[in-house]
């Protein structure tokens, strides 16, 4: 990185302390920088104070659909902060605590508890919740787990039940559709269930407290947070986050989507709350959650509670402590079950879809559950989870032979069926690509040719507008030799000589390597094969379509991964609901959870061509899952790695990174600006300084082109404080229109995990209008609230497939706990032009670089992927 500075600017000393003068300073990025302490910034608030009335404490979490697992799981940051979720209790980018009108005062939230519960609409499927002796067989099948655990039966055992849960859990068995993956009717298209997606925190309470904790009246009570949900804030107030609810938490029913309920049963459910000393605002969320008859349900097993987003186990157990009186305690089934499903929910949130027995059981024995072995035994008994079983890998150990007998160790997980599903769905969907494809097939033909069942009707086509062009008339078409000779860049001649053989491809690279995936859509369209690029964003589907129509392909063959399950874009989906191409290039695949992913096959026909493409340093999915690290790890198919370098300095610091080193670079044009800061407010003020003058004024990039990039909501650094600075200097007013004014930079969570920024043009009767990258957009009014906030500033995991011509990255003094490689990646590559770095992190940044890589994820993928291998 270059010593220069913008024109006009003081130089740095070389101690890191800025220059003093009203311009930022640069001074070169290295391992050596010297730490820039950050001292407590005086006008923030008490680390577990409330920032201003009505709003969480600092160190509560945020909810933000677009955090990852990475920062769910990190430590609490030294001084008061919220993290970066993503991947993620609140489904939309809304103040931990829902401040509002309808907000629990702080009183409800006794002790330092923090969690979170699943999105809006997420439905988790599972066996009855009531209470009640089990039977005979039941105690078989509990009995089994033991014995499974002990390595004394195969986990076979615990699908014998007449429960029907056997093909749920065994790689490649015939299984029901998954709720959110129902096979398609002919014309309706199989749209994905997005996953929520919000920060996970400890769960809090002392487990040897007297049972009841909050919302019973009891003192607050705080002790060691559970293993399996530690080091994330979560959000404050009973029942805090966003307006739905997720799975029932004994798993005893699936709620119709959007489900409202009438008045009569509004009322019902008010007066089960105010009788149980909940707010009886929580009522339309009860219903979101439980659907109908959720009052009676709500009532004769008081812990559902758990399945409206954002209450407690200590809240719920307050609750049904006034319900039930002397009749419950820590030990009840139902209270069991509950906890059991709520924790594998919260691992959801950190981007697992198992968790392994004996990290629930740590988890339960945190909560107070007396006997957590009987509790597992009694949730698989009854259905609420699933158990599998994975073998374990041996680091160098080669693979056992089909006729080797010796025993191998495996691993005893627990999940949901909604997310072992869509991990089976996944897999086979793949294994369906791969096994169904042929090199000459039919499609493989002239330009102009189709299929035959083109002929039939198009059901849920896109507008005519942005189809595909039809192709001039047939003649010779080039064979695939050919166009990998022609193809740009070495690298794309050998994702295009894959893709020809093979119906399934990976594709690793940077920013750079995507023009090789546009080189193989523009060599399959030669073909006459139709084919497609999907990106996880708007931006990223605009640069592609740049890129398409700078190969002279038509912009509208680049697509969204959501957009294209919608039916809103693309080709459209065949009389059997499968997409009308040949195929697909999925860039951005890092971002694809295991729904979304599940989904996206499910919906592609026989004999497809699949290229999974991405940049493997980025953060993963906010969603559950790890789809694209697990689908190289298998090696299921063939993997192609870029040799195309990210050109300019950005692109050497980036890739530096990418292998944990954070080296000094040249940039002899300023494209990468150091500028050190001594606490909070040094940070907020150059921030603003940085984005409002030196950078418009010496790099000449015009202030809507600058996007700031830090580590999380809350503190005196994080989004919510950088962007009322932003604000104040960049377009001050009043928030007339539902805090926000015309000429805002606004975040708009239009699904969980997915964020369109862009600002605000006009305030309608209907919403407010707003123009994200050149595309009108309308944020009903009703959702204002909680789906915009403001934008100047964003999280990377906010700023993750997106692009902007220059990025401030801001790393205050209390980062470093936060800061993982994967994050610092992921930053630092969002800048085309030019990058600034707010730097009072010191020496925390080079550690995060070299030694803290991304937390890992508890899956199943790769296991089914190698077991269908290993059998094929």
């Amino acid at each position: 990185m270059s010593s220069d500075r913008p024109a006009g600017e003081a130089a740095s000393p070389t101690t890191g302390d800025p220059a003093p003068r009203e311009d930022a300073t640069a001074e070169a990025l290295s391992p050596d920088h010297p730490e820039a302490p950050a001292d407590p910034d005086p006008a923030a608030p008490p680390r577990g104070q409330a920032e201003r009335p009505g709003e969480p404490a600092a160190d509560e979490a945020t909810a933000d659909p677009d955090t990852t697992a990475d920062q769910r799981s990190a430590p609490p940051a030294d001084a008061a902060r919220e993290t970066e979720p993503a991947s993620e209790a609140d489904t939309e980018p809304r103040e931990a605590g829902g401040a509002g009108p309808e907000a629990a005062p702080a009183a409800e939230i006794a002790g330092d508890a923090r969690a979170t519960a699943p999105s809006a609409g997420e439905a988790g499927a599972g066996g009855p919740a009531g209470g009640g002796k089990r039977s005979a067989a039941a105690e078989a099948l509990a009995a089994a787990v033991r014995a499974v655990e002990r390595g004394e039966a195969d986990a076979a055992s615990f699908f014998t039940s007449a429960r029907g849960r056997s093909a749920a859990a065994r790689p490649g068995a015939a299984r029901p559709a998954s709720p959110g993956h129902a096979a398609p009717t002919p014309g309706a298209p199989r749209a994905a269930t997005p996953h929520g997606a919000g920060p996970v925190g400890p769960a809090g309470g002392d487990p040897t407290a007297p049972f009841g904790g909050a919302g019973s009246g009891g003192a607050p009570a705080s002790g060691p947070a559970p293993t399996a949900t530690a080091g994330a804030p979560a959000a404050a107030g009973f029942g805090a986050g966003p307006s739905g609810g997720g799975s029932p938490a004994g798993g005893a029913r699936v709620p119709s989507a959007g489900a409202a309920g009438g008045p009569a049963e509004l009322a019902e459910i008010r007066q089960v709350l105010a009788a149980g000393g909940a707010p009886p605002h929580l009522a339309e969320q009860v219903v979101r959650a439980l659907g109908e008859g959720a009052g009676p349900v709500l009532r004769d097993d008081p812990w559902q509670l758990l399945a409206v987003a954002g209450v407690r186990p200590e809240q719920a157990d307050g609750f049904a402590r006034a319900l039930l009186g002397p009749d419950c305690g820590p030990g009840d089934e139902r209270r069991s079950r509950a906890l059991v499903t709520w924790l594998l929910e919260r691992a959801a949130l950190e981007g697992h879809t198992a968790r392994e027995s004996a990290t629930l059981r740590d988890a339960l024995a945190q909560h107070a559950v007396p006997d957590p072995d009987e509790a597992l035994r009694d949730a698989v008994a009854e259905g609420v989870v699933l158990v599998f079983q994975d073998a374990l890998e041996t680091p160098g150990a080669a693979p056992a032979a089909e006729d080797d007998e010796a025993e191998q160790p495996v691993r005893v997980l627990l999940g949901l069926d909604r997310y072992a599903l869509a991990e089976e769905s996944l897999a086979d969907g793949l294994a369906r690509v791969i096994n169904t494809f042929e090199p000459d097939a039919a499609t493989d033909s002239a330009p102009g040719a189709r299929p035959e069942t083109d002929a039939a009707p198009e059901t849920d086509a896109a507008p005519e507008s942005d189809a595909e062009p039809e192709a001039e008339a047939a003649g010779p078409a080039p064979d695939w030799d050919a166009l990998a000779d022609a193809a740009p860049s070495p690298s794309a001649a050998e994702l295009v000589r894959a893709a020809a053989g093979h119906g399934l491809v990976t594709h690793s690279g940077g920013e750079s390597a995507r023009a090789e995936a546009v080189a193989l859509v523009a060599a399959a369209h030669a073909r006459g094969l139709r084919a497609y690029a999907a990106a996880h964003t708007h931006d990223g589907r605009r640069r592609l379509g740049a890129a398409l129509a700078g190969s002279g392909l038509p912009a509208a063959l680049a697509v969204t991964v959501a957009g294209l399950l919608a039916g809103a874009e693309g080709p459209g989906r065949d009389a059997d609901g499968a997409f009308r191409l040949d195929l697909l290039a999925v860039l951005d695949a890092p971002q694809l959870d295991v729904e979304a992913a599940a989904a996206l096959v499910e919906s592609l026909p026989d004999g497809v061509r699949l290229v999974l493409s991405g940049d493997p340093g980025v953060l993963w999915s906010a969603g559950a899952g790890r789809v694209f690290a697990d689908l190289v790890a298998a090696r299921a198919c063939p993997q192609v790695v870029s040799r195309t370098p990210d050109p300019g300095p950005i692109g050497e610091l980036v890739s530096g990174i990418g292998i944990g080193e954070l080296s000094q670079v040249e940039a002899p044009g300023k494209e990468v600006v150091i500028v050190p800061v001594r606490d909070a407010g040094d940070a907020v003020h150059r921030t603003v300084q940085l984005v409002a003058d030196s950078v418009p004024r010496a790099i000449g990039v015009p202030v809507p082109d600058i996007q700031v990039i830090t580590v999380g909501h809350g503190g005196a650094v994080g989004t919510r404080a950088l962007n009322a600075a932003l604000k104040e200097r960049l377009n001050p007013g009043p928030g007339r229109f539902g805090g926000f004014d015309p000429g805002d930079r606004v975040a708009y969570a239009v699904a969980p995990g997915r964020t369109l920024t862009g600002t605000v043009t006009a305030a309608e009767p209907d919403g407010l209008r707003l123009d994200c990258g050149g595309e009108d957009v309308l944020v009903p009014r009703a959702r204002v609230a909680d789906a915009l906030r403001p934008g100047w500033a964003v999280t990377a995991h906010q700023a993750a497939g997106r692009r902007w011509p220059a990025t401030v990255v801001v790393l205050p003094g209390d980062a470093g706990p936060l800061l993982t490689r994967a994050w610092v990646y992921t930053a630092f590559s969002r800048g085309e032009r030019h990058l600034s770095v707010v730097h009072g992190a010191g020496p925390a940044l080079p550690h995060a670089v070299a030694e803290v890589p991304a937390a890992e994820r508890t899956t199943r993928l790769r296991a089914l992927l190698r077991a269908q291998n290993a059998t094929a």
